[in-house]
């Protein structure tokens, strides 16, 4: 699926795409007149986390405005789509919602990359995860990890349940049965979700963290983010999980954080994920996180989704090697995150992270 589309983004990039082609690049350009242009070619395949989609939307024409000899694919089939993608060799790079495990990687069975190498995951995505509702008059609710864990596992099963009456005081709450929506597909951002619970409600929802939802736990099934929204936006007391880039019109809910309650942003998702450590034992370029979701800090939104790009550090003959680089390096600049922040309400990588995340784009063979 390519997801170029120079109307809706144009305007953003216009004024810097000449500029940026050199640096995204790495490549020589032609010198000396007004037409400029990227010296750069070919096509570049990706899949994977439907969470990107409106990133990747907005990163795949701001690269081939500045490179137009290039075209570059992104199908949003879903964080478990895009790694198995990914290690058969169907793609050139994946997104996902969670880093590849360490079983996963020890396997090292990568098609696309060299026996031995490894992979690159760089978390280029940080956005936070929206609990939607769509409840008529209500925009806002404010609730705790447990009452949260008690909706998605099916205890909690009307909207004027007294737990989440005991926290929104004030709120006209309908006699209404709740219809949870979850994802269908394996999905990071169920593992994100899910974690969250697992970590704040472990006497609720006791399967632990998860990518494949729990059929005990019943609810309604929804393919992909744009599945879960729209059957959000089209039911009647109907509640779910999806990333805050697509949570348009629909009511959200405010998470308890210590003693407060904490609406998604961009800079409370950061914040989060500034606090949190790397994950131990990984290889070079691997920049996996592990997310403080028990965080009490102030203004920290706990469920986050931090989405990675994934690439080899050496891949076999014949790969597009120099427009892996110089796409992975436009996505993590300044410009490219930027875009992102604009297109998709995420929240820019620190410098910090950027400078490191170039170092092993730049070693990629």
């Amino acid at each position: 699926m390519n997801i170029t589309r120079a109307g809706s983004f144009a305007a953003i990039i216009a004024a810097g795409a000449l500029v940026l082609s050199a640096c995204a690049s790495g490549e020589t350009t032609d010198n000396g007149s007004e037409g400029e242009t990227s010296a750069l070619s070919g096509t570049l395949v990706g899949a994977g986390a439907s969470s990107q989609q409106s990133a990747q939307e907005a990163w795949v024409v701001g690269f081939q405005e500045a490179n137009p000899e290039t075209t570059v694919e992104y199908d949003p089939i879903g964080s478990g789509g895009g790694r198995e993608t990914f290690i058969g060799g169907g793609s050139q790079f994946a997104g996902s919602d969670r880093a590849f495990n360490d079983e996963e990687i020890a396997a090292d069975n990568f098609a696309s990359c060299v026996p031995g190498t490894g992979i690159i995951e760089i978390p280029a995505y940080i956005s936070p995860i929206a609990v939607i509702f769509n409840l008529e008059g209500i925009d806002s609710l404010n609730m705790d990890a447990a009452t949260i864990a008690g909706i998605f596992a099916g205890e909690i099963t009307n909207w004027s349940d007294p737990a989440i009456a005991a926290t929104n005081e004030g709120v006209e709450l309908p006699d209404l049965p709740i219809t949870a929506v979850h994802r269908a597909d394996d999905s990071g951002t169920t593992a994100n979700f899910t974690d969250y619970l697992a970590v704040n409600a472990p006497d609720v929802w006791t399967v632990g963290q998860i990518e494949t939802w729990p059929t005990e736990y019943g609810g309604e099934a929804a393919p992909q983010t744009s599945g879960v929204v729209d059957a959000v936006t089209n039911g009647t007391g109907t509640i779910g999980y999806a990333d805050a880039s697509r949570a348009g019109d629909l009511g959200t809910v405010a998470v308890a954080v210590g003693g407060d309650f904490v609406p998604f942003s961009p800079e409370a998702a950061a914040a989060i994920v500034d606090a949190s450590p790397r994950v131990e034992g990984r290889g070079p370029g691997d920049l996996a996180i592990n997310l403080d979701r028990a965080s009490e800090e102030v203004g920290v939104y706990p469920i986050v989704l931090v989405s990675y790009l994934i690439a080899c550090n050496e891949y076999t003959e014949g790969a597009p090697v120099d427009l892996v680089k110089a796409y992975l390096s436009y996505v993590i600049s300044e410009e490219g995150q930027a875009l992102a922040a604009e297109a998709a309400g995420s929240a820019p990588i620190s410098a910090d992270l950027r400078s490191e995340a170039q170092g092993f784009i730049d070693a990629i063979q």
